[in-house]
């Protein structure tokens, strides 16, 4: 009797706790409903608007990189593509409603070539008449690149502004492997390839310092002469006043015309309502970018279009969402091409590269697409190694002068643990069939045949990288081996030594790839589509990305990268086109 007691006393506990769960989950998904019902709602713009950028704001390249999942539940913040965004700002300037810009954003959620496309559409704006405040609390220096393009800058009295200039720090891990046994067997082509450097070795080498220097001055330049012209700052002073420091006290960046006044938020919200002649008691009709892009967005229409295919992440073999998959985007360039209501594409490439292979099979079925129709090419933040290889399709190239470019480089990383494991007691024996069945072992590492053969995988790849880019930018050989080895190019310099067509935006190819096209009236249809919540939340409940998430949250995106390489089999193996950094103005 105890013992049956106790077994349904278990029973009825499970039972409850399957029901409770059962109950949460529905309550969940209704929430949900309602939340995407209301989001959908018509926005009305009122008169006297202020069209905002703020923190909420998140500007991506790509639809894939919209993070709205179960991990992402009461996250209020909304993604925009940079499209979407330039778009809105250009109806604004015609909008009778839209009196002004209000930038209150203190840490910019978009990358370099991003902010540099806000900022351009921003100065656009104020051509027709309409003001552009800005205003920050603790401005981080991207947030500040795009609020010094304001008719004013308006700061808090003690806030910062955080103008430094541009730097990058390169962790080095051969000693760490040294100490535990830890062997990385590497094998690239292209001395700038600096990827493979913190295995290698515990100094920066003089070719990546040298392209490190070059390509941050470079950006710096772009950036730096921007700030300065729009704050009317001798450039000699403004150096001073980054080297200084200044834009740390409130009062030293009212000194150096970094800010215009120090204001309190309500202050700054009363001055704009002053400068719209609105009485005390009237309200401020501010409206955020995403909720002004619902205002007027539309389903899509009918007639012919130019298709925007991004393209964001690194390159994956396989057949995933969130970044550039193989498998996936083989099927989105198929169903353009067979699409005739598509009479051109714009492949929009915001990628650090990847997957040599991967690469390949896209760079292919984009051979086979240009044969059809058009193909115009557009670089955001990153083109580089096989980001760059895939470009090779195009009929034109568009890059941003930010755009980290290039990278013509081919390497593979191999890790092995003989060493520790040998200090540990374990050892292994093999029995195989073939002269070269394991001519790899996670405890022996790589046999010398094994290292020749990969070296000439390696060098085929580079070879083959090469010719593509003869190809399609008419150059020989020994032209782009010159400027190739794996160096990264910014935007400017890539224009300069022919690795691109046209600096200009992704509006900009948008408008070419028309006009190749023979079409006065278009639409713009973006791909691939966006996921709907109900499809993200289950795309999040795979056991190895919920794992993946958690590893990645505890010890960084950068970090994370750095593991895969070392513990996955599937990026242990492929020959890589990859980009060994990413650079942010923050």
């Amino acid at each position: 009797m105890i013992y049956e007691k106790f077994f349904k006393n278990v029973l009825a506990n499970i039972v409850a706790i399957v029901i409770l769960c059962a109950v949460f989950f529905f309550f969940f998904i209704v929430m949900l409903v309602f939340s995407s019902m209301s989001s959908d709602k018509s926005v009305v713009v009122k008169k006297n608007s202020v069209l905002t950028i703020n923190l909420k704001t998140i500007i991506i390249d790509s639809p894939t990189e919209e993070q709205t999942g179960v991990f992402n539940i009461g996250n209020q913040n909304k993604s925009i593509l940079i499209y979407e965004a330039l778009e809105a700002i250009e109806k604004a300037k015609t909008d009778d409603n839209i009196k002004g810009i209000s930038i209150e954003a203190d840490d910019l959620n978009a990358g370099i070539t991003q902010i540099d496309d806000l900022r351009n559409a921003i100065q656009d704006f104020k051509k027709s008449g309409k003001f552009v405040y800005a205003y920050g609390n603790a401005a981080s220096q991207s947030s500040y690149y795009l609020g010094s393009v304001a008719d004013k800058y308006f700061l808090n009295p003690s806030g910062m502004i955080e103008l430094k200039g541009l730097a990058t720090e390169v962790t080095f891990f051969k000693d760490f492997a040294d100490k535990y046994g830890i062997g990385i067997e590497v094998i690239r082509h292209g001395k700038f390839k600096s990827a493979v450097e913190p295995f290698l070795r515990n100094d920066i080498s003089p070719e990546n310092k040298e392209q490190l220097s070059t390509l941050l001055n470079d950006l710096w330049k772009n950036t730096s002469s921007k700030i300065a012209t729009s704050r009317k700052i001798d450039s000699l002073q403004f150096k001073t006043i980054v080297d200084s420091l200044y834009g740390m006290i409130p009062e030293q960046s009212l000194k150096y015309k970094l800010a215009d006044q120090l204001i309190q938020k309500t202050e700054y919200d009363e001055l704009i309502k002053s400068k719209l002649s609105l009485k005390e008691k009237d309200k401020l009709n501010k409206i955020s970018l995403g909720k002004y892009i619902n205002s007027y967005s539309d389903d899509e229409k009918s007639g012919d279009k130019v298709a925007v295919l991004y393209a964001s992440g690194s390159i994956n073999n396989g057949d995933g969402y969130n970044e550039i998959y193989s498998e996936k985007y083989i099927k989105y360039i198929k169903d353009l091409q067979e699409n005739d209501k598509v009479k051109a594409v714009v492949f929009r490439i915001n990628s650090p590269g990847g997957s040599a292979n991967a690469s390949d099979e896209i760079l292919f079925e984009l051979q086979q697409l240009k044969k059809k129709k058009p193909l115009i090419v557009s670089f955001g933040d990153y083109a580089a190694s096989g980001g760059y290889y895939i470009a090779m399709a195009a009929d034109k190239i568009y890059s941003e002068p930010n755009t980290l470019t290039g990278s013509i480089g081919v390497f593979g990383v191999i890790p092995y643990f003989k060493d520790i494991a040998n200090k540990n007691g374990i050892r292994s024996d093999i029995v195989a069939t073939n002269a070269n069945s394991q001519y790899y072992s996670g405890l022996n590492g790589v046999t010398p045949y094994g290292v020749s053969m990969i070296t000439k995988s390696v060098e085929g790849t580079y070879k083959r990288f090469v010719h593509f880019v003869t190809q399609n930018r008419k150059q020989t050989f020994e032209q782009i081996d010159n400027i190739g080895g794996g160096r990264v190019w910014s935007g400017v310099r890539a224009k300069q030594i022919g690795l691109v067509d046209e600096l200009g935006t992704l509006n900009d190819a948008v408008k070419f790839a028309a006009q190749k096209a023979g079409l006065k009236s278009y639409n713009v249809a973006s791909y691939p589509k966006k996921m709907s919540p109900f499809e993200q939340i289950f795309k999040d409940l795979n056991e190895d990305d919920i794992s993946a998430r958690v590893i990645k949250s505890k010890i960084g995106k950068a970090n994370y990268e750095i593991l895969q390489q070392i513990t996955e089999e599937k990026l242990r193996s492929e020959v890589k086109m990859e980009m060994p950094y990413q650079i942010k103005i923050n």
